[in-house]
């Protein structure tokens, strides 16, 4: 059973636990389906092409060589192969309030638990819409230094996904573009402040910290921030890692000026 977020009598977020999912789709909670104030659906969970995307997610696909993300894994010389590798994600403590949750997780594998994570969501009025904030802090739950990476930390260039993650649900006409540029080749990989997504009907403005962005438009569409884009990241024991995303839903395409002014107030 899903809890609900709402903004006045608007349902629009559904936080699921992820409990019930095989292994293979690396089982979380997470946000799905996220609406407009319309109604309109702006996520999608366990579509054909990559089943383990979850709506709206915190995952990695490394973390001390344990899959948290899903699907196959990304071998450095080898490509992707299935590996017996999958951690879960399970929530430890759950406390809700009239405008979001606050959460505490625990990422196991099957012998310890290797990060504990402290996750607050935040729903409000925005700009023609609502305003989603997440804030997410990873600590080091072991006794010994963790290594955070990527596909791209372990080979594949280009493909630093994990962290913040964002399923869109299927595309008909997008647009994607920063202050900077548009497009998928000239935004994915940049820092700028913001990004946003448009597409017939609504718009999603993206505000995060100072990781790159991950965004794909032709192979299936999908926005996140890179954690660890090049390089692994190294957490020493009980030592913490916080993010940040904001993340504006909207009915209506905004224009660019529009994104920048909410992103920027």
């Amino acid at each position: 059973m899903a809890e609900v977020i709402r903004i006045g009598g608007a349902v629009v977020a559904e936080r699921r636990s992820g409990a019930e999912l095989p292994p293979r789709l690396g089982p979380r909670p997470h946000l799905h389906p996220i609406r407009t104030l319309a109604g309109r659906v702006v996520t999608d969970t366990c579509p054909d092409d990559h089943p383990w995307h979850l709506g709206f997610s915190v995952a990695l696909q490394d973390v001390e060589g344990w899959n948290f993300w899903g699907g196959p894994t990304y071998v450095r010389d080898a490509g992707y192969v299935d590996l017996d590798d999958r951690g879960r994600i399970e929530s430890t403590a759950l406390t809700w309030s009239d405008a979001g949750f606050d959460e505490t997780l625990s990422w196991c594998t099957p012998a310890e638990t290797l990060l504990r994570e402290s996750r607050r969501v935040r729903a409000r009025p925005a700009l023609r819409g609502w305003q989603l904030d997440v804030a997410t802090t990873l600590t080091n739950a072991t006794t010994r230094p963790e290594a955070l990476g990527s596909p791209a930390t372990n080979g594949r260039l280009d493909a630093g996904y994990g962290g913040l993650f964002w399923r869109l649900p299927q595309a008909v006409a997008p647009r994607v573009f920063t202050a900077q540029g548009e497009g998928e080749r000239s935004v994915h990989g940049s820092t700028t402040p913001w990004l946003a997504w448009t597409d017939r009907d609504f718009t999603l403005v993206f505000a995060g910290d100072d990781d790159p962005w991950f965004v794909r438009v032709e192979d299936y569409p999908g926005v996140g921030l890179q954690l660890a884009p090049n390089n692994p990241i190294r957490l020493e024991p009980g030592e913490p890692l916080t993010r940040n995303l904001r993340v504006l839903i909207t009915d209506g395409v905004l224009t660019p000026t529009e994104a920048e002014t909410w992103a920027t107030a």
